[in-house]
C-alpha cells in the first residue's frame, strides 16, 4: 500500500520526501522492522521511540513518522527514507494501522466494553449468547483473544495496542467473523489504541477508584472522561443505571440512543426476584414481552449486573429468550468466581478481583453464602497504585473471617513494603491474619486451616499464569498451585498413616 493512503485521516501533517513509496508493514517496535516498512516512533513511559529510528532505517525503514516538537538528530536520518510529522504519533499509529490492514472493523458489528470491572464477564456471556445464536465470534480482552471459539493467543493487555489489534481484526475478517466483542480499557482510550475503530455498540459496567497512578491516570476525573471517549465514538450505547457515574452518561451523550439497565434504579431492563447461592444466581427479566427467569452459574450479585448487560446486546440482536437463557446457563470465565475442582472437595475460588471495590464484591458475596469462614488470601501489584493497599487491607479484615497477606505481581517494588502498606489498613479492624510472602506457602496455609464449610478466596491473579517480578514473568497458574498442594498433603498424609 501506498505511504500516501495509510495516512489518510490524519491532520495537520508535514512531510518531507516521497509519498508514493510501497509499504508493506508498520510497527512501532525498531526491533521488529522490516525491508520495506513504516516505523512509528512514539515516547512511552519508559522507552522515548525516537532514539531508535536511527535502528529502524538500518533495519530497512523506508518512511518514518515522528511527533511534532521531539527532538532529532539530523544523522539518523537519509535523503532517502521519507519523514512525516504528526501531531500525536500515537494516534497516527492506530489511523495508518487501520488503513493498512484495511479498515477492518467496518466489516463486523463491533461491540466494545468499558467499566472498572466486569468487563471480562460481560464480554464473556455476550459471546457465548452470539455463538449459541449462531453468529461467528471474536474476543480480544484481558485473558486472551478467540476466532469462532478458538483460542489464538493469551493476553498481556486488556486492549491490544493499534498495530497489533487491527492486526487481530484483519485475522478476524479473513476467518469470516460477523461479531467482535472487545474489552476496551481507559488506558487504551486515552493512548489511542482504539482510534480508527468503527464501533456499533458501547458499553458501560460501571465505575470504581482503579488505575490511578503516574502512569495511568491522575485522578478519577481522567480516569472517568478517558471512558466517555468511548461514547463519543459511538452513538448505540447501553449503560448501568445503578452506578453513578453510568447514571450521568445518558444525559451527557442526549442524541445517542442508550438503553440502561439496573436492579436498584429504574431502567430499560431490570432484574427482579434476586436468588444467590453458592453456586448459581438466578433472577426474573423482561426478555421478550414477558417476564422470565433467568440462571447463571456465576455466583454473586455482580453476575446479575453482567447477565442483564449481555442481554441488552442480545436485545439489539434480537436473539430469542431461550438461546439467552441457555447460553447464560453455560457460560464460565476463567479466573472469575472460578471455583477449582479439588481432591478434597474444599470450597476454593480464584478470581481476579484487584482493586478495592472487586475485593469488597467477592468477599461480601462469598460470605453471604458461606456458612463457614471466609479465608481471604490476596496481595496488591507494584508499580501500581499504592493509595488502594491499605483501603483493601482494611476491606479484606472487616469481611473476611481470616486474611492472609501475600505478594502479588511485585514486579518492580520490594514485596515487604506493600504488605507494610497493606497491613495499616488491616490493623484499623479487628481482623485476624497473618503475613506469608512466598503466595505458594500462603495458599498452602490457607488450605490447610480450611474445611469444607469454609471458603478460600484467592484474589488478585485470577485467569493470570505468571507471577511478575523485576521484569520476568514466572510461571504461576493458581489452578496447577492448587493442585500440587493437594497432591503433596496428600501424600503426606499417607505417610503419616504408614
Amino acid at each position: 500500500m501506498k505511504l500516501k493512503e495509510i495516512l489518510v485521516g490524519l491532520e495537520g501533517l508535514k512531510v518531507k520526501g516521497d509519498l508514493e513509496k510501497e509499504i508493506i508493514g508498520i510497527e512501532r517496535d525498531s526491533k521488529q522492522i522490516k525491508e520495506g516498512f513504516l516505523f512509528v516512533a512514539i515516547k512511552g513511559f519508559t522507552v522515548d521511540g525516537h532514539e531508535y529510528i536511527q535502528d529502524a532505517i538500518k533495519k530497512g525503514a523506508v518512511a518514518v513518522i515522528v511527533e511534532e516538537g521531539a527532538k532529532l538528530k539530523k544523522s539518523d536520518f537519509r535523503e532517502d527514507v521519507t519523514i512525516v510529522v504528526a501531531k500525536n504519533t500515537r494516534e497516527a499509529l492506530a489511523i495508518c494501522s487501520s488503513n493498512f490492514y484495511g479498515n477492518p472493523s467496518k466489516k463486523f458489528k463491533l461491540i466494545g466494553v468499558t467499566g472498572t470491572k466486569g468487563k471480562t464477564t460481560t464480554t464473556f456471556m455476550i459471546k457465548e449468547i452470539l455463538e449459541k445464536a449462531g453468529k461467528k465470534v471474536g474476543l480480544i480482552g484481558t485473558i486472551a483473544t478467540y476466532i469462532n471459539g478458538k483460542k489464538i493467543q493469551d493476553s498481556d493487555r486488556t486492549t491490544p495496542e493499534s498495530v497489533e489489534l487491527q492486526r487481530i481484526f484483519a485475522d478476524m475478517v479473513k476467518e469470516g467473523v460477523e461479531v467482535v466483542v472487545m474489552e476496551v480499557s481507559s488506558q487504551s482510550l486515552k493512548l489511542h489504541r482504539v482510534d480508527g475503530c468503527e464501533f456499533d455498540i458501547v458499553l458501560f459496567t460501571n465505575f470504581s477508584e482503579d488505575h490511578i497512578s503516574p502512569n495511568e491516570h491522575p485522578d478519577m476525573e481522567d480516569y472517568f472522561n478517558s471512558k466517555l471517549k468511548l461514547f463519543k465514538m459511538c452513538k448505540t450505547g447501553i449503560v448501568n443505571t445503578d452506578d453513578l457515574y453510568g447514571s450521568k452518561i445518558p444525559d451527557l451523550f442526549p442524541e445517542s440512543n442508550i438503553t440502561t439497565y439496573g436492579i436498584d434504579n429504574y431502567a430499560n431492563v431490570m432484574a427482579k426476584d434476586i436468588t444467590v447461592t453458592n453456586i448459581y444466581v438466578d433472577f426474573k427479566v423482561k426478555l421478550t414481552d414477558r417476564n422470565e427467569r433467568v440462571k447463571t452459574c456465576i455466583p454473586g450479585r455482580f453476575s446479575v449486573y453482567n447477565s442483564l448487560a449481555a442481554i441488552c446486546v442480545a436485545k439489539r440482536f434480537e436473539i430469542s429468550s431461550e438461546i439467552i437463557k441457555n447460553a447464560l446457563m453455560e457460560v464460565r470465565v476463567p479466573g472469575r468466581s472460578e471455583l477449582v475442582p479439588n481432591k478434597k472437595d474444599l470450597p476454593i475460588m480464584i478470581d481476579y478481583a484487584h482493586s478495592p471495590e472487586s475485593l469488597e464484591n467477592i468477599l461480601q458475596a462469598v460470605k453471604s453464602y458461606t456458612s463457614g469462614r471466609v479465608i481471604s488470601v490476596f496481595g496488591c501489584g507494584g508499580d501500581r497504585d499504592s493509595g488502594k493497599r491499605p483501603i483493601m487491607g482494611e476491606i479484606s479484615g472487616r469481611i473476611a473471617d481470616y486474611t492472609i497477606i501475600t505478594s502479588d505481581n511485585p514486579r518492580t517494588e520490594e514485596p515487604q513494603k506493600i504488605v507494610e502498606q497493606i497491613e495499616t489498613g488491616i490493623k484499623k479492624t479487628n481482623g485476624k491474619y497473618k503475613v506469608i510472602l512466598d503466595r505458594i506457602e500462603a495458599i498452602k496455609d490457607a488450605i490447610k486451616m480450611a474445611n469444607k464449610k469454609d471458603i478460600v478466596v484467592l484474589a488478585g491473579k485470577g485467569h493470570e499464569p505468571y507471577q511478575e517480578i523485576n521484569g520476568v514473568k514466572y510461571p504461576f497458574d493458581e489452578r496447577i498451585i492448587v493442585k500440587e498442594i493437594m497432591d503433596e498433603l496428600d501424600s503426606k498424609e499417607k505417610e503419616n498413616k504408614q
